[in-house]
């Protein structure tokens, strides 16, 4: 027995329906860069890299809204790294670069260097230009 409709045709045309997936917050149509999940019987939101494919009962978030993402109180958000998404700098790298301004910027060492003065006391500097130190190796 043979369908008098014929073959079965999609109910929504293919060429209106993106392959890329959109961010799941109402009235955003950004590309998803990340997938929010919820753990409830620890009460924890769980934000990682975009899943592979959609899954229900998980959400896909844009950069933005996956940067601006709070859990109510109570909870605690969990944010998975993506290892392909380039690092951002850290608490100890801004820290690091802090502590070396400060270091050029103090007054009494340049003047030290400036009038010739003995070298520094530490015995693995082998030579200073500005701010820079030259050291040896452990090993040596």
């Amino acid at each position: 027995m043979q369908s008098r409709r014929g073959p079965l045709k999609s109910a929504v045309p293919s060429n209106v329906v993106s392959p890329v997936r959109r961010c799941s917050r109402t009235a955003c149509g950004r590309p998803a860069v990340a997938t929010l999940t919820y753990v409830y019987a620890d009460s924890t939101a769980v934000l990682g890299p975009l899943a592979t494919y959609a899954e229900p009962h998980c959400y896909d978030l844009c950069a933005e809204h996956s940067e601006r993402l709070t859990a109510p109180r109570g909870w605690e958000v969990v944010r998975l790294l993506d290892a392909s998404a380039p690092a951002r700098p850290s608490g100890d790298d801004l820290e690091a670069l802090a502590n070396a301004v400060r270091e050029a910027a103090r007054p009494q060492q340049r003047a030290a260097e400036a009038g010739g003065g003995a070298r520094s006391a530490d015995p693995m500097e082998v030579a200073r230009r500005g701010h820079l130190r030259v050291l040896r190796s452990p090993d040596n």
